[in-house]
């Protein structure tokens, strides 16, 4: 017989309540959701791939594409292209290289007293001059000057429009047409030895009778919207006789509507148009530019101007002699003149 205890007995197993749990279970929704995956997966994993594509859809239309950017870039160096040439756009044309290149590549022989290859390097600014003016200009500004020459505009003004945003590949686009003959140069080497004239009019002929034969844009207009550089004064293109000085080439019937930009021209000309010599200052920005101007504005300057020429007694009321007839020579200074006084303080101008 067993020992008895004092502990008491345990209580009987009692069965649970389902309903209780369940009622627990449906009031938890990570619950739910747990159960209704684990009874449907396949439903589940379709519905999250879904909704992860529709995320990633709105989330890329939120974000600017690189394609909508290039547009818009596009667009808008579209519109400012066109607001800075709203004049129009200019054709360059391509000439055979005996009208330009080979000109320049024979600088040696362009005058009988020596070579101008140095006055044409640098496409017509010339070899630098910043180690002859060091301590003279700005040190920055040492670069940007050049030993130019006086008639190197058809070289420089060529370099130019070639790099301009205005400058079109489409002639059909073409507001002007622009040709880049170096009649200065070809001209030039003729003015001063024994030459005939059919010599000093070869290339501008030559020229004439390219534009009229190989391009339709010339005879359309009659070269009313072409317009051409010439390198030197009007007068050097103006020989009405055989035997005079220079070329005919503004003479020549083609030549009557074309545009001649010169660096001096006949003012009873309406082609004609005056262009300011090339000087030996080339900025590359605005900054250099303004840099130059203040230089010049706050230098102290005991001469503010200079004159280099000799009277034209042929001419009546030639300038230079009445220039000349108003300055006397400076004990102070030996060869250079100042204004009298009593001309300084007149009201009427010498200019």
């Amino acid at each position: 017989m067993l020992p008895s205890s004092d502990s008491p007995a345990p209580e009987p197993l009692k069965r649970p309540n389902s309903s209780s749990n369940l009622s627990k279970t449906t009031n938890n929704p990570l619950c739910s959701v747990h159960i209704l995956i684990s009874n449907h997966p396949r439903t589940w994993l379709l519905l999250s791939i879904l909704l992860l594509q529709v995320f990633l859809l709105l989330t890329i239309r939120s974000l600017p594409s690189a394609t909508t950017a290039a547009a818009s870039a596009s667009a808008s160096a579209a519109s400012s292209s066109a607001a800075a040439c709203a004049y129009g756009r200019v054709y360059v044309y391509d000439l055979p290289p005996m009208f330009n290149k080979e000109l320049v590549e024979n600088c040696h022989d362009l005058n009988p007293w020596g070579s101008r290859c140095n006055a044409l390097a640098n496409d017509g600014f010339g070899r630098s001059a910043g180690a002859a003016i060091g301590g003279i200009v700005p040190e920055n500004l040492t670069s940007r000057w050049f030993w130019t020459d006086q008639f190197a505009t058809e070289l420089i003004f060529h370099r130019r429009v070639l790099r301009h945003q205005c400058r079109t590949l489409d002639p059909d686009s073409a507001t002007a047409f622009y040709l880049p003959f170096y009649a200065g140069l070809a001209v030039g080497k003729f003015l001063w030895s024994n030459s005939t004239a059919p010599e000093r009019d070869f290339h501008s002929r030559s020229l004439l009778l390219w534009a009229q034969h190989h391009h339709p844009y010339w005879n359309r207009s009659n070269g009313w919207d072409h317009f051409i550089t010439l390198g030197r004064i009007t007068w050097d293109f103006r020989r009405s006789k055989d035997e005079d000085w220079g070329s005919s080439f503004i003479y020549m019937n083609q030549m009557k509507n074309v545009t001649r930009l010169l660096i001096e021209r006949n003012p009873w000309d309406y082609f004609d148009v005056g262009v300011p010599y090339p000087t030996g200052f080339h900025p590359k920005t605005q900054s250099d530019l303004h840099t130059w101007q203040h230089f010049v504005r706050t230098r102290r300057r005991d001469v503010l101007f200079s004159f280099a020429g000799a009277t034209r007694g042929a001419i009546r009321n030639d300038f230079r002699g009445f220039f000349c007839g108003t300055v006397t020579t400076s004990r102070t200074r030996a060869g250079s003149w100042t204004v009298p006084a009593r001309v300084a303080r007149t009201e009427r101008p010498i200019f």
